[in-house]
């Protein structure tokens, strides 16, 4: 069966990927990086996922970049004020991480070339596309002609959710049978989710649109079926 490494935040897009590339019937080794996100303890989320789901996770410790070099953003200083409201919101952009995905496509594509493995999976779609370029197809596209530049063993970048938006994907992962309590989408690394936050409300506003329950808590619920 064929290798491929998804790189896995703990988030519901790529948990759901996961669950959809596994049953695909691809042997998969999940990446997780701390970039010093202060939601951080999304990883806990895909440590327990990929334990649960039998999948080997490594998860890579390059909290020094978010320290030292990628400080422009909100979601990599502690101290700096969390934008609150709708995702495509033009405060959204100080949530951008400079350089995030090429960094972790990266480390992604390298460690499959090690394994044997032919394909990585990240779980970029729609709803990114307003906020974060790197979440583009033109991006896809051009990180896969980099790819193929970038070593002698032929790796391909698979990004199959970049049409759908999550409502989308949330009704594929009921299909697929993922627990959404073990994913996490608040940018607020705290006991509960924000539900203020970009990520709350879009996560929020995707569960409504499929008509089905988030298991997550809020501080503020916004939206409700």
């Amino acid at each position: 069966m064929e290798k491929a490494v998804i790189i896995a935040s703990g988030g519901m897009d790529s948990t759901t990927l996961l669950y959809d590339i596994l049953q695909q019937g691809y042997v998969v080794h999940a990446l997780s990086i701390n970039y010093n996100q202060r939601h951080v303890k999304e990883l806990e989320f895909a440590r327990l996922t990929c334990g649960r789901l039998n999948v080997p996770h490594k998860v890579v410790d390059l909290s020094v970049l978010g320290e030292e070099l990628l400080f422009a953003s909100a979601l990599t200083v502690k101290d700096r004020a969390l934008p609150e409201g709708d995702y495509n919101a033009e405060n959204m952009k100080l949530t951008v991480v400079p350089n995030r995905n090429m960094i972790l496509l990266s480390l992604a594509v390298g460690y499959a070339i090690s394994i044997g493995a032919k394909k990585v999976f990240y779980g970029a779609h729609s709803g990114d596309h307003a906020i974060y370029p790197d979440c583009r197809r033109e991006f896809v596209e051009a990180m896969r002609r980099a790819i193929i530049l970038a070593d002698w063993k032929s790796v391909e970048l698979e990004a199959p959710y970049l049409g759908l938006d999550k409502a989308d994907i949330a009704v594929k992962g009921k299909e697929l049978g993922v627990d959404y309590a073990l994913t996490w989408t608040c940018y607020n690394g705290a006991e509960k989710a924000c539900g203020k936050c970009g990520a709350c409300r879009e996560r929020q506003e995707a569960f409504r649109k499929a008509k089905m329950i988030d298991p997550l808590e809020y501080e503020t619920a916004i939206h409700k079926i």
